[in-house]
Parts: structure tokens; sequence; C-alpha cells
């Protein structure tokens, strides 16, 4: 398939449901959220929208203000457990909840295997409380938590099973489903400090924008990838698709990646993914993104005002505001291109200062370029005077570089 079959934008955005529970411990405050999966009902649910569960939560800023900053539990079928996905993030940022199988001992056991390669670069496992039976001793040593479902266990023999599981093994207890407060207290008083249930809180929704970008450009991505091509190649892609762009800036600067300062240079990001963990997050993003083209038009416009504010900037300002200068021109049509207010959409990426500036409040270094980039796109001539005034620029350096960025974008756009 070559880059020229899918013409145009995808649609940009899509709403993923994906509800929260909190995790509580003895006194009462969060711990951690378990996330779920309303997209997909239980006979659906795959290695696939576990990919892309994982994918949406940690790769967006829309939670509450603390959610991302606490340990999230999140179901996993045993087929994703060997998917690639799991490279792409900080072990220390999930808990991955393990269901069993219903296989023979040596159906079970041929699944120690991954459960061991996945809990030796550091994922935390939780597991059922059923993980406890004898059948599942091979598991045992890899449980971190150990859910207890105080629906399928009687109360007479819950000490039983709480003094089982500490005898067996060091992962620490959580009660879920807990209804009501003579549980609690019961469950307190024999040890456990974990809870979760409707006497706590119910599962809250949260509707997430999950953004699509252009599938042409997410294949011509990972053929460069696996032609082991020069970052500079890979940069160009990324410019000439903003919301590919932006997925990218989102996800290396979300909690999931755990990276201790924000990138926001497309080169930078490339560097610090590398070519493997660049390769399975545009494989990713293409089993979550699937086709349905939508007008080019908006692109287009977007990537030749980034990049003449790109070329505009190289003659006034040092070489490393040139990419932000890009990043400016290209993200002030995302209100357009993702159906949202600009301000929410910048809300989910991480940006320097200067370019949110300029695109929210109209200032900063990069105002004047914007301002100029638009009135090019105008038969406004007074617009267009003002503006290449206030830079210093005459109109022939203006229009050579607003011819020079229309040639560029025709040359990289499908």
């Amino acid at each position: 398939m070559s880059t020229s079959e899918t013409p145009g934008f995808e649609t940009p955005k899509v709403t993923h449901l994906i509800a929260r529970q909190a995790i509580l411990d003895d006194k009462r405050t969060v711990f951690g959220y378990e996330l779920f999966d309303r997209s997909v009902n239980q006979t659906s649910h795959t290695a696939t929208s576990d990919a892309e569960l994982l994918f949406n939560a940690l790769s967006q800023a829309e939670y509450e203000e603390g959610v991302t900053l606490k340990p999230l539990f999140i179901n996993c079928t045993h087929e994703s457990l060997a998917g690639g996905h799991l490279e792409l993030i900080s072990p220390d940022r999930v808990i991955l909840e393990i269901p069993g199988v219903d296989e023979e001992p040596d159906g079970i056991d041929d699944r120690r295997h991954i459960l061991a390669d996945i809990h030796s670069r550091g994922f935390r496992l939780a597991f059922k409380h059923t993980v406890l039976d004898a059948a599942y001793a091979a598991w045992l040593p890899y449980a971190s938590y150990i859910k207890i479902d105080m629906n399928m266990v009687q109360h007479d023999q819950l000490a039983n099973l709480v003094n089982l599981a500490g005898g067996r093994s060091s992962a620490r207890l959580i009660a879920e489903k807990v209804e009501t407060e003579a549980q609690f207290k019961s469950l307190l008083h024999m040890g456990v400090k974990l809870f979760q249930g409707f006497w706590f809180e119910r599962p809250v929704e949260m509707k997430m924008n999950v953004i699509r970008p252009m599938q042409a450009n997410i294949i011509q991505l990972i053929n460069l990838v696996r032609q082991q091509a020069s970052t500079g190649e890979i940069e160009d892609v990324l410019k000439k698709d903003p919301t590919l762009s932006f997925n990218l800036l989102r996800f290396i600067n979300s909690s999931g990646f755990g990276m201790s300062r924000e990138i926001t240079s497309f080169r930078h990001a490339v560097m610090l993914l590398g070519l493997k963990k660049l390769f399975r997050w545009a494989v990713l993003l293409m089993t979550t993104s699937p086709a349905g083209p939508a007008g080019p038009l908006t692109g287009n416009k977007a990537v030749v005002r980034g990049r003449l504010m790109e070329l505009l900037a190289t003659e006034l300002l040092p070489p490393e505001d040139c990419d932000n200068a890009f990043v400016t021109g290209v993200f002030s049509l995302l209100d357009d291109m993702l159906g949202i207010p600009l301000k929410e959409a910048l809300e989910s990426v991480s940006l320097p200062t200067d370019v949110v500036q300029a695109l929210v409040h109209r200032s900063g270094k990069f105002a004047s370029f914007l301002d100029l980039a638009e009135a090019c796109e105008t038969a406004n001539d007074e617009a267009f005077a003002r503006a290449a005034n206030a830079l210093l620029l005459s109109n022939r350096q203006v229009n050579w570089a607003h011819l020079q960025a229309l040639a560029w974008t025709d040359g990289v756009m499908p």
C-alpha cells in the first residue's frame, strides 16, 4: 500500500469511553485506579483492545488532576502480554491485572514464561485470589497484588483466605467489590490494607478524545523506521502530518513514558524513542487508527503555516527557536483539525510557553510570525503590511518564503 492510496486526513477525533474506579488504602485515601474499557463488551475484549486502552490511557492528559500520578491497574488478556506495546511504557506506571485460564496444568505452566519475562522487566502483576489454588503455584512468585473478590468468597472463608495469602505470598491484598461498611471493618480487622468497591466509589466514566493521524503517513513512518532511515527523514514525515506529530509529543511527555522533563522537539523525540520504540509506537497507533478520510485542506494549510514560520524564523531567531516556530504554525489549526476548542486541544500536549502564548494569547516571540503567516493566506494587504513591518521584513522576503513553503508542502504532502 503506497502513501498515495489514502489521500486526505482521517476523521481526527473519536470518543473512547473509559471508566475508572478508585482503590483506597486503610485510611480511605486513594492509592490507585483501575481502568475499565467501556468501548468494548466482555466478549470482544481482545489483545488489540487491551493495547488501545493502555495506549489511550497513558497518552492522554484529560484525566482529573492527579489521576495519572497514581498507579493504574489495567486488565490484560494473556495474548496482549506478549505484545510489543508494553515496551513503550515505564513499568512503574501501571499494574497489569492477569486473568486465570481454563486450561490443564500444562497450559498454566506454559504461560508462566511470559509472566516471568514481564516481571523481570519491572512490571507489577495483580491476580485474582484464585491464584492461591495449587494449580497456579508457578504464577504466585510473580504476584505483587492479589485481589480478593468479595462476591466469590463466603464471609466465614475470608480469614482463612487472608492467612493463606500471607503464608504463600508477599503480595499485597486488595479486597474488591466491597459493598458495606461491615465488610470494610471486618477486612480491616483481618489485616487487609487496600480496598475497592461500590461502598467507596462507583466507576466514573471519562470520555477520552482519540486523535487520529493520517494512516498513509503512519505507513510511511513505519517503512522509514524499518529501513533505518535518518532522523531527518523521519522528522520530515512528522512535519507533514500535524496530528501524527501531535500524538508523538503527547505520548513522549505522558506519564506512561516517564520522562523527567518535557520534550518539545520532533527530532529530540525521535532520538529519545529510538527506532525500535518508534516502530512499536507507530504500529500500535496504526491498530488504533481505522481509516476514514476527511478533507485535507486544513492539514495542508497548517503545514504551509508551519514551514513559512520556520523559514521566517531562520532570518530573525536563534536556530533552537526554528522548530518551535514550525510547531506554532502547525498547531495553530488544531481546533479545526480536531473539532474541539484550541485551548482544550493544547491541554493534552506539552508545548513550550512561548508556543502556547502565541497560540492562546497572541503574545511572545512567535505571535508576530503567526500573524504574518495568517495574513499571507488572505487578500488583506493592510494586515499583510502591518504583520511584515512588525518583523521588519520586506514584501520580497515574505513572498519568497511563502513560495518556498508552498513548494515544500507540495513535495511532502501526499
